[in-house]
C-alpha cells in the first residue's frame, strides 16, 4: 500500500473507531500503534511506548495545560463571570437586545481568563438564558448567541487550542497567544456591531427594553472588574514582554484567580479542591489526546505519508492560495463531526509540514486553524458548544432550537475568517513586536 493510501486509511480508521464508541484519544492511539507495527515493526513500537508517554507528560513546558485549566476553573468559581455579566447588563439595559450584547461582552472578558469554550457556553447558559427567556427574547437566537460567544475562548488567550497547536507543531505558545489577541478582539467587536444591527432588522429577536438602572448601580457594578483587568494584564503582559514564559504565566494566573476568589469570599477548601479535581480530570483527558497525537505523528513519519503528501502537492502545482482554500473546506467539514482537540492531533502532523513547505507563516496558519476550530465548535451536527448550551439549559432549550439559532453567527464567523485570510498582518503584526 502506498504511503498516501496508508495515511488516508489511518484517518478513516480513527473516524470509524470513534464512531463505534471508542474514546477519541484511544482511537488515535490504537490506529497509530497498528500503523507503526505495520511500517516499523514491534521493537520500534515497544521502545516508543516505553519512552514517549512519559517524556510527554514529564515535559515542563506542558505544565501550561493544567495551569491555564486551573486558572479558568478558579475564575469561574470566583464569580468573575457573574460580575462581568452584571456590569455589562446594567450598562446596556436600555439597548434593544442588550442581553445579547451583554453576553458577548462578558464572554469576551471571561475568555481572557478561561481557555475552555465549553465552560464559557455552559456557564453563560445558566446565567443569561433564564433572563433572556423571562424577558421574551427569541429562544433559538438566544441559544445561538450564547454558543457563539462561548467560542471566544478558543481565540482570545489563554486558549487551549493555541496550546495544542503549539505542542503539536513546536511553535512558541507565547507567540501564538499574542497572535490571537487582535483576531479575538476583532471577532468580539464585529459581534458587538452586527448583533444590534440584526436585532433592528429582526425586532422579533428581542423585546423593547424595560429594565432601568441608576448611575450609582452602574458604577457599583464596575468595582469587581479592576482585579480581573489586572489579572489579564499581568498574564498577557508578562508573556508579551518576555518577563515570564507561558508555563509560568499559567501558574501566576491561577494564583491571581485564587487571590481574587479569596478577596470576593467565594473560595472555601471544598470549592478549591473541586476546582483542582476538575482541572486534573480535564488536563488528563487532554494529555491522553496529546500523547495519542504524538504517537500518530510517529506513524506519519514511519509510513512516509508526510514526504509523499508534500511531493504530491508540489507535483500537482498547488500553491499557498489553493492550499488555504483546501484547508478551509477540509477543516470546515471535519469540524462538523469532531472536536477541536481531535482535529489538532489527527491533522496537524501532516497539514503543518505541508503549510511550511509552501512558505505559509506558521503563526498565521495557527490563527486560521484556531478560527476554524472556533467555527467547528458551533457547526451542526456535532458542534460541541450547541450540546453544552442544551445540556446546561436543563430542559429549557432543545437541540433543534440551538441549531436553528446558530446559523447567523456561523455566517458572521465565516466573514471574519475571510478577513483573517485577506489580511495576514491581523495575526502576525503583534507577535512580531514581541
Amino acid at each position: 500500500m502506498s504511503p498516501l493510501a496508508l495515511g488516508a486509511t489511518a484517518v478513516f480508521g480513527i473516524a470509524a473507531a470513534s464512531g463505534i464508541g471508542i474514546p477519541i484519544g484511544m482511537s488515535i492511539a490504537l490506529v497509530a500503534i497498528a500503523g507503526m507495527l505495520l511500517t516499523a515493526g514491534y521493537p520500534y513500537v515497544a521502545v516508543t511506548l516505553q519512552t514517549l508517554p512519559y517524556a510527554t507528560a514529564a515535559d515542563y513546558t506542558f505544565i501550561v495545560v493544567p495551569m491555564f485549566v486551573l486558572m479558568g476553573n478558579i475564575a469561574a468559581a470566583a464569580g468573575i463571570i457573574e460580575a462581568l455579566f452584571e456590569a455589562a447588563h446594567k450598562w446596556l439595559s436600555r439597548m434593544r437586545g442588550g442581553l445579547y450584547v451583554s453576553t458577548i461582552l462578558a464572554s469576551a472578558g471571561f475568555a481572557a481568563v478561561s481557555g475552555s469554550t465549553v465552560v464559557n457556553a455552559a456557564v453563560f447558559t445558566r446565567l443569561a438564558l433564564p433572563q433572556m427567556i423571562r424577558l421574551g427574547y427569541d429562544r433559538a437566537v438566544s441559544s445561538g448567541c450564547i454558543a457563539a460567544a462561548g467560542t471566544f475562548a478558543v481565540m482570545i488567550p489563554p486558549s487551549l487550542a493555541f496550546v495544542l497547536y503549539g505542542i503539536m507543531t513546536g511553535e512558541s505558545v507565547g507567540r501564538l497567544f499574542i497572535a490571537g489577541i487582535i483576531p479575538g478582539l476583532l471577532t468580539a467587536a464585529i459581534y458587538l456591531a452586527l448583533v444590534p444591527a440584526m436585532v433592528r432588522i429582526a425586532p422579533n429577536w428581542a423585546p423593547p427594553p424595560t429594565e432601568r438602572y441608576t448611575l450609582t448601580e452602574k458604577m457599583r457594578s464596575l468595582r469587581p472588574l479592576w482585579a480581573i483587568a489586572l489579572l489579564v494584564g499581568v498574564v498577557l503582559g508578562g508573556i508579551y514582554t518576555g518577563l515570564f514564559p507561558p508555563s509560568a504565566a499559567g501558574a501566576i494566573g491561577a494564583l491571581g484567580a485564587l487571590l481574587i476568589a479569596l478577596a470576593r469570599r467565594r473560595m472555601t477548601a471544598a470549592v478549591f479542591w473541586d476546582c483542582v479535581a476538575r482541572s486534573a480530570t480535564m488536563a488528563s483527558s487532554l494529555f491522553l489526546i496529546i500523547i495519542a497525537g504524538f504517537l500518530f505523528s510517529r506513524f506519519m513519519v514511519t509510513s512516509g505519508f508526510v514526504p509523499a503528501l508534500v511531493d504530491w502537492i508540489g507535483s500537482s502545482g498547488m500553491g499557498p492560495t489553493e492550499f488555504l482554500a483546501f484547508m478551509v473546506v477540509f477543516y470546515f467539514v471535519l469540524g462538523m463531526f469532531i472536536d477541536g482537540a481531535s482535529m489538532a492531533v489527527i491533522t496537524l502532523p501532516f497539514m503543518y509540514p505541508v503549510a511550511k513547505s509552501l512558505g505559509i507563516d506558521p503563526v498565521w496558519f495557527g490563527v486560521l486553524f484556531v478560527k476554524l476550530v472556533e467555527i467547528g465548535a458551533i457547526t451542526p451536527p456535532v458542534g460541541i458548544n450547541l450540546f453544552a448550551v442544551v445540556s446546561a439549559s436543563e430542559g429549557q432549550m432543545k437541540l433543534t432550537d440551538a441549531v436553528r439559532g446558530i446559523w447567523p453567527f456561523v455566517l458572521v464567523e465565516i466573514g471574519i475568517l475571510g478577513l483573517l485570510i485577506a489580511f495576514p498582518a491581523l495575526s502576525t503584526w503583534l507577535p512580531a513586536t514581541m
